[in-house]
């Protein structure tokens, strides 16, 4: 019972370690300004699938961006929607610099998005391209406050994605979970090791996108053109990461309607985890779903064996709990509004079972996407 005791607190010591490192990246990344803006034309790349119900909405956002309209463009890859998509966007499109193509048709099983980006990607004008999704809209000020992130030292750049909630519990829990993900992400490039990021907001240098080979080492796997593309970029080049701590730089969209759209999606976003870059990544990652697991075991052995087990599982949740507060709810602040504490605790009780369904399931399975079964 001792060493299971002590393995149990070494995971919850490298757990809260974890923390204090999102908590101390934050800091920075908040604090962090750039140097020498640039002022490169942009190419702004929406692939998009089955989303004739947002896509309208999608282009009145990118269209009214305060920002020049002859220093960018707007390119819209249909990746094969079988809905009315394309003509509604054909509908609403009326500024010049707004562009539809169609991403190439594919029997592959994976990598869809991935051949959609490539395809744009080769057609755009843009040293700097910067994606977003279909489904998502914007602040007047988006672009601009996303583009001053770059300087001549910066290759990457992640923004901040935040879910509208419509105030149903489901909403409100999913927005708690989300803006905790990106903060995550933003503390881990403020330590410079970037693990996570979403495509729904970012940008990147064109010929850094070519240097590091682009998506082509990991066409393979479905998922993961946001984050390997970042990974490879940080540690392949001397070009930095940055995240733009910046709330005029937020991409606002919708949480999932359904729970089985919720658990498909975090499958997706888990699918990619063992093929990190840097295997330091991968242990990491390891020992903190050893951690989630092991709330789960003591929580068994005190039933079976000694309810010792309860003592140590009680001091691992309030630990982690108040951690995690503290990320959430006080570091956020200044990026995020109205993420509601009540909130926070009811997502707290279903965060452990969440990260060890989804964290398995996204490793041995495959998943269903806009109505696309797809593979790993």
């Amino acid at each position: 019972m001792t060493t299971l005791l002590l393995i149990f607190l070494l995971l919850l010591v490298n757990y809260l370690v974890f923390l204090y490192k999102i908590r101390e990246g934050i800091k920075i990344v908040e604090n962090s300004q750039s140097s020498n803006p640039i002022n490169d034309f942009v190419s702004i790349i929406v692939p998009f699938r089955n989303e004739e119900k947002n896509i309208r909405k999608s282009v009145e956002s990118l269209s009214g961006q305060n920002y020049d309209c002859d220093k960018f463009e707007i390119i819209y890859v249909d990746d094969n929607s079988d809905d009315n998509s394309v003509s509604v966007l054909e509908s609403t499109i009326t500024a010049k610099n707004i562009k539809i193509i169609k991403s190439p048709i594919s029997s592959e099983k994976n990598a869809h998005k991935k051949l959609a980006l490539q395809s744009a990607i080769n057609q755009a004008k843009g040293e700097i391209i910067v994606t977003t999704d279909a489904d998502c809209f914007h602040g007047k000020d988006w672009l601009k406050t996303l583009i001053s992130s770059f300087d001549n030292k910066v290759g990457f750049v992640s923004g901040p994605v935040e879910f509208v909630s419509d105030g149903s519990l489901f909403n409100e829990v999913q927005k708690i979970e989300f803006a905790s993900l990106i903060l995550v992400g933003a503390g881990l490039i403020g330590i410079k090791q970037p693990i996570l990021c979403n495509a729904a907001n970012l940008g990147f240098r064109r010929s850094i996108f070519n240097l590091v080979g682009g998506y082509s080492d990991n066409m393979n796997l479905s998922s993961g053109d946001d984050e390997f593309l970042m990974q490879k970029i940080a540690y392949n080049t001397d070009y930095e990461v940055k995240f733009c701590f910046n709330k005029r730089a937020i991409c606002f969209t919708k949480p999932n309607k359904y729970i089985n759209d919720f658990y498909q999606q975090r499958k997706r976003w888990a699918s990619k985890s063992l093929y990190y870059i840097k295997k330091s990544t991968v242990l990491n990652l390891s020992l903190i779903f050893l951690f989630y697991l092991g709330l789960f075991v003591q929580f068994i052995f005190g039933f079976i064996f000694s309810p010792v087990y309860f003592l140590s599982l009680f001091l691992s949740l309030v630990l982690k709990v108040s951690f995690e507060y503290l990320i959430v709810i006080k570091d956020s602040e200044k990026l995020f509004s109205n993420l509601n504490s009540f909130y926070f605790f009811i997502a707290e009780i279903f965060h452990i079972p969440y990260i060890l369904i989804s964290s398995i399931a996204g490793v041995f399975g495959n998943y269903h996407w806009k109505g696309r079964k797809v593979k790993r």
